[in-house]
């Protein structure tokens, strides 16, 4: 007897809480401050979400062993959300896949994207790989249209009004373009239309896109509506590089067998700011600021960049687990960071610079038992370096020709925050393939010249006086196998 009531008392504590709190919300709002077992009430999170569905699409614009980290933080981010419970159904991933088992690769079919992290590429489907790694199946992909998929495995973003839509990129970019393994390039208007399809669809609830890229902030700057229900957060503002991490000498450094830099500063601040925080209790607003603070180096904007964010911020108060999913080994995580665990300042080398950082650790680590392939090696960096010089110099020429030696500053002015890159996107694409014509692809390290052909159509440059003054300015020129012929055109 003396037992019964023993335990009778000690329910009685609860009993009064249940009476005081009254209501199933405020019953659960106790149930997520105390400690609770890992493998408790999945469905309860399910009907946390509203019924609907979280889909993702991953994407690493970039292919070449030079840019391993884009895939490498793309197989995490995958590695992450599957943690956090998303099907694989509900995954899509673009990615060359000429990584995990390049010749260059020191750990044959496995992908690394930390100094000491664990392999990320198992599991990782193989949905859209190689040459069908396009901006065309891309947009497909988002607006959920199988009958305009080209290759892959077919997978697309078949999602309904009560779901949840999370987009991530990871790749080099430019003013107004994000770049993709196979031409043309993505251009921003053309992305936007392909969001608004989808809103207007009425294919998902709400969306959240992060985008790891040089002049990230430029993709949305001045035309990416507030009213879709998309949240949106940056790398970099419309004018900034973004920096890669975790490479050769730094600190920290990857193992000395790996001659490439692992991941990105961006891209690794938010997933391991992801894994080590119960998700359920960290809202998209303190991931944002946690971020930012990491991008940033901790203010110091010479090794770092600025996150910026656009679209509906009405979003940011949502957890994060509605997006990333909720892992439940990291129930009783804490939500943030706090000042006392921010990680250290980090070493970086520029997005640009890294396909030349690569090959400089490719030509300082060769044998000198290899002279064929150090000399090799040596005639990449130097075609490499003098093509990108060709690109520099061409540009302000054709500034010259277009508008005169005294106001070369024409292509390098940038409009004020809150006004779109460029008036006529279609103006855009059309002096970028004039150039490619005559003076070669733009390449990877071009892109960064979007801003200036942008000012050419701002300022009313016929596409025959344009055309007049490539031709001035690259006539004799052979681009060789940078030339569209071969590589396509950006646009």
């Amino acid at each position: 007897m003396a037992t019964k009531y023993s335990s009778m008392l000690l329910l009685l504590p609860f009993l009064l809480l249940l009476n005081i709190q009254g209501t199933a919300s405020r019953l659960n709002s106790f149930y997520d401050s105390v400690i609770r077992l890992p493998s408790e009430s999945e469905s309860a999170e399910n009907d946390e979400v509203g019924g609907g569905t979280r889909w993702a699409v991953l994407i690493a614009g970039s292919s070449g062993y030079g840019n391993y980290r884009h895939q490498a933080d793309v197989c995490h981010a995958y590695q992450l959300l599957r943690k956090g419970g998303l099907k694989e159904e509900n995954i899509v991933v673009f990615m060359y896949d000429d990584i995990a088992n390049n010749e260059l690769n020191p750990r044959p079919g496995i992908i690394i994207n930390h100094p000491q992290g664990q392999d990320v590429y198992a599991g990782v489907p193989k949905d859209y790989t190689g040459e069908n790694v396009t901006t065309h199946n891309l947009y497909a992909v988002i607006l959920g249209d199988k009958s305009k998929v080209k290759g892959g495995s077919g997978k697309v973003i078949n999602s309904k009004p009560d779901d949840r839509i999370f987009i991530y990129y990871a790749d080099h970019g430019g003013p107004g373009v994000l770049g993709m393994p196979n031409t043309p390039i993505l251009y921003a208007m053309d992305f936007i239309d392909v969001l608004k399809k989808k809103h207007a669809s009425g294919g998902y609830k709400k969306m959240v896109i992060y985008v790891e890229a040089c002049e990230s902030g430029s993709i949305f700057e001045g035309i990416m509506p507030k009213d879709m229900n998309i949240y949106v957060t940056t790398a970099s503002n419309a004018q900034e590089a973004s920096w890669g991490t975790y490479c050769p000498g730094m600190d920290p450094s990857p193992p000395p067998e790996y001659i490439t830099c692992l991941g990105d500063l961006y891209s690794v601040a938010w997933m391991e700011d992801s894994e080590t925080h119960n998700l359920k209790r960290e809202s998209v607003q303190q991931q944002y600021q946690s971020v930012k603070d990491r991008t940033s180096n901790f203010n110091n904007y010479e090794l770092g960049s600025h996150v910026m964010e656009y679209g509906d911020t009405h979003i940011k108060p949502e957890k994060l687990y509605l997006y990333h999913g909720f892992d439940p080994a990291t129930l009783n995580f804490p939500p943030l960071n706090s000042k006392l665990e921010a990680p250290p300042r980090m070493d970086v080398v520029n997005q640009r610079d890294a396909d030349l950082f690569f090959m400089w650790q490719l030509y300082k680590r060769s044998s000198e038992d290899e002279p064929q392939k150090k000399t090799h090696i040596m005639n990449q960096i130097a075609e490499t370096t003098k093509h990108r010089n060709h690109l520099d110099s061409t540009m302000k020429l054709i500034g010259v020709f277009l508008f005169g030696p005294t106001k070369n500053s024409v292509l390098e002015s940038v409009r004020e925050p809150g006004l779109p890159l460029v008036d006529d996107w279609t103006c855009l694409k059309s002096m970028v393939r004039v150039f490619e014509t005559h003076c070669g692809s733009l390449t990877q390290y071009g892109m960064k010249h979007m801003r200036a052909f942008a000012n050419i159509c701002n300022n009313g440059v016929s596409k025959a006086s344009m055309e007049e003054a490539c031709i001035a300015a690259c006539g004799g020129y052979d681009a060789g196998q940078l030339h569209p012929s071969n590589l396509g055109y950006s646009a």
